[in-house]
């Protein structure tokens, strides 16, 4: 409540003294604006005819700090039957008018609307941040969800011990890969990879041995190989790789040669609190989609149909399966 004249602060005092809520008193403009510093009011009663800085200076203060600008004033006046003064409070924010003499009946009922109207929007502000909240907590769980979707989605779809794809993997990638080079008149390979002396590693180290193998042929893999192709581990001892695109024979027979060569490279694996230097090489067969077949099962089993051929011819190689066919 803000009026220069003690009495008129008395007055409405002893009518809403019985309100539930907090009052404050100003005298002067100055005080008033100096009270919205430190609190926030639900509804300001300003007298619009003060010395020094009068009530419509105060209220177009009030509305142009983004602190007060919300809240609702209300002129009290002697001067409200006067229209260009009514007028000019509107223009500096006022919402309502009580004319002096004031009406007790009139001040309790126009305050008491617009305490109710700030509980109300206290009220929607608390639902619509807790509903705020709500919806943060839910897009966390949706995230959560996803998360955890993806990661099973990947463990079902990966080897867990090496981490490259798996059979899953392959057989979904490789009708991807069929699919789209039969569109788009385009060509694939695929390397069947099969370790030597994958076995005499498990007998002579144990499995834990074989297993860190396993991990360190995968790492090797995925580095001769590049960033478009596929790397999966089919089981065992036994992997494969599909390249797309590739541009022929000569291209897919030389990075099956680079794999056999960084392959047959020593390993160094710990054993026993100790390392243990194994050497392995490996057998490779090599397809071509859709030249030497348009079916992915049977390009599957020509690639291992060629691996075998060089494990048979001596191991360590590889051999394509247009060679395979011709006798070479």
């Amino acid at each position: 409540m803000i009026d220069d004249i003690k009495a008129n602060l008395v007055a409405m005092r002893r009518v809403l003294g019985s309100m539930s809520a907090t009052i404050y008193e100003a005298s002067s403009g100055n005080e008033a604006l100096a009270l919205c510093l430190d609190h926030d009011f639900a509804l300001i009663l300003l007298d619009a005819h003060m010395p020094d800085m009068d009530g419509f200076e105060v209220a177009r203060l009030l509305a142009d700090d983004p602190k007060t600008c919300s809240i609702p004033v209300i002129f009290v006046t002697a001067a409200y039957l006067d229209d260009l003064n009514r007028l000019k409070g509107y223009t500096f924010g006022a919402v309502d008018y009580i004319a002096k003499p004031i009406n007790d009946a009139v001040l309790l009922s126009k305050v008491t609307v617009f305490l109710d109207l700030h509980v109300s929007k206290l009220r929607l502000t608390a639902a619509l941040q807790e509903l705020e909240k709500r919806t943060r907590q839910l897009e966390e769980e949706i995230h959560e969800r996803k998360r955890i979707e993806k990661q099973i989605r990947h463990m079902a779809m990966h080897d867990a011990l090496t981490g490259l794809g798996n059979r899953m993997l392959f057989l979904d990638q490789l009708s991807r890969e069929a699919s789209f080079a039969t569109r788009h008149g385009s060509m694939f390979a695929l390397l069947y990879i099969d370790i030597d002396g994958f076995k005499q590693v498990n007998d002579n180290f144990g499995h834990v041995v074989g297993d860190r193998l396993l991990a360190a042929i995968a790492t090797r893999l995925r580095s001769a190989i590049r960033h478009e192709d596929v790397a999966v581990r089919l089981g065992g001892d036994e992997f494969a790789v599909i390249m797309s695109p590739v541009s022929g024979s000569e291209a897919a027979q030389q990075k099956a040669q680079m794999i056999v060569a960084c392959i047959n490279e020593p390993f160094s694996l710990a054993f026993n609190d100790a390392q243990a230097t194994v050497t392995i090489s490996a057998s490779i067969g090599i397809a071509l989609f859709p030249t030497d077949t348009e079916d992915t099962d049977e390009l599957i089993r020509l690639t291992d149909q060629a691996m075998y051929a060089v494990k048979k011819s001596g191991k360590s190689g590889t051999l394509l399966v247009s060679d395979l066919a011709a006798g070479v």
